[in-house]
């Protein structure tokens, strides 16, 4: 008995340990490509501001979510009249080849701990003091992008007094998760990264990605397990957006002025019926149902997304 004791002592300090090195294990880069702009670091986070060729006529910062790139947006925000403002999340791969990022005088490590939401809404803030040169300004926030919008609102409301905002299949106040994750099983979140990894569109994951003929849409799907650098991130995201969801008011809706909440009908992701009370409590919002839309609004439905005033 004591040596069957002693070797479940053992077995359990193993699986403890081998847990601690797979969340700390840097996570190799599987998506990058060639960027024609300036790129900022901001303490965990990176900025990146696309270059053109003409005067901007209006400025997008764009937000990515769980798991994300910004590439996620690139496509839709294409056109070169377009000063497009990226943030990268803390402690994501930045998709550039060749990165070389420079620490900028207004460059401010975010107080928030690093895989907080309140840190990525620092980071967007500063992006919004600093880069956008144009008075004619959206922000465009997918999923959990959604919630650093809001967030960042709430911690600067003077910046979004002319702002539009779009929450795109967002994280919002009293959200929920389409299929709850419980603490025990994301414990166990390190050993199923390298599984998921191995095969990132399965029978067992299809549902959550709606439709796949968007060859785009399938590679950033693709690429999405790689995107954190390290597993640890991907925890405190999950804990944090969590947290987020449970313990925010609706009242944080009162520091966006104007905008549009997308509200997918078939969201594998977040429940849509709860993102749909949630958003009908944002006076300032138009709320905008997309029956039979997936969590990927802006790959599956394009149109649905408003269209910008260039003008």
């Amino acid at each position: 008995m004591e040596s069957l004791i002693g070797f479940l002592g053992l077995a359990v300090l193993v699986v403890v340990y081998l847990r601690r090195w797979l969340l700390r294990r840097d996570i190799p880069q599987q998506q990058a490509t060639t960027f024609k702009g300036e790129l900022y670091s901001v303490g965990q986070a990176t900025i990146a501001r696309r270059t053109s060729a003409q005067a901007p006529k209006v400025s997008v910062v764009v937000m990515p979510g769980f798991m994300e790139n910004f590439l996620y947006f690139t496509e839709h925000y294409a056109d070169p009249a377009i000063e497009l403002i990226l943030i990268t999340s803390a402690d994501y791969h930045v998709p550039v080849l060749d990165y070389r990022p420079t620490v900028p005088a207004w460059s401010k490590t975010p107080a928030a701990a690093p895989g907080s939401i309140a840190y990525d809404a620092e980071v967007l803030n500063l992006a919004l003091r600093n880069l956008v040169t144009t008075g004619n300004v959206r922000v465009h926030g997918h999923s959990r992008g959604g919630a650093v919008t809001l967030e960042a609102a709430r911690q600067q409301p003077a910046l979004f007094e002319n702002t539009e905002v779009i929450l795109e299949a967002p994280v919002l106040p009293q959200g929920k998760p389409y299929s709850p994750l419980p603490p025990t099983a994301r414990w166990f979140l390190p050993f199923f990264l390298p599984m998921w990894q191995q095969q990132p569109i399965s029978a067992r994951n299809r549902a959550l990605w709606g439709p796949l003929d968007n060859t785009r849409k399938r590679e950033l799907i693709m690429g999405l397990p790689f995107n954190p650098r390290h597993c640890s991130t991907m925890d405190a995201n999950l804990r944090d957006m969590a947290q987020w969801m449970d313990n925010t008011r609706c009242e944080i809706y009162q520091h966006v002025k104007r905008g549009a909440i997308l509200v997918p009908g078939k969201d594998r992701i977040l429940r849509s019926d709860a993102m749909r009370a949630s958003a009908q409590q944002a006076e300032n919002l138009q709320v905008i149902e997309i029956e039979g839309g997936s969590h990927f609004v802006i790959a599956d439905h394009p149109d649905s997304i408003p269209p910008l005033t260039l003008g």
